[in-house]
């Protein structure tokens, strides 16, 4: 059993809707291109985008120890195929993907301050993560 804060849970389901709208978007850029994971269902046959189809974006936060940005969501931009896919494309797909991201933040986030950042080898979504007053 988990005990979340509820503008944490109201935080990441607004993050939820950015990766799923992204999602769409790869899908309907790249989802052909490649052969879906021959354990992965078709896109569109769950109810959660994350376990269907050829991309599952998301986040997971970290605490930004040894960051030059401190805490955050390092996004995850997954392909889920057993082809090999050239890093040009790779390196594209998370450029679009973070390049979508950044347009929709201030869409669901539009009272705070959050980007996008390279941090190391990941990118970053950092920035006003406060609960806010309780």
């Amino acid at each position: 059993m988990s005990i979340r804060h509820p503008r944490t849970k109201d935080f990441q389901d607004r993050l939820k809707r950015i990766f799923d709208e992204v999602d769409d978007y790869l899908e309907d850029r790249y989802g052909s291109l490649y052969d879906l994971h021959p354990a992965r269902p078709a896109r569109g046959e769950t109810h959660n985008k994350e376990h269907s189809g050829l991309f599952n974006v998301g986040a997971s936060f970290s605490a930004g120890f040894g960051s030059r940005f401190g805490r955050g969501y390092v996004i995850s931009i997954e392909i889920a195929t057993l082809d090999r896919v050239p890093d040009d494309i790779e390196e594209q797909i998370d450029d679009e993907a973070v390049t979508k991201i950044r347009e929709l933040l201030p869409r669901e986030f539009p009272d705070r301050h959050l980007e996008v950042v390279r941090d190391g080898r990941v990118f970053k979504i950092s920035g006003d993560l406060s609960l806010g007053q309780v």
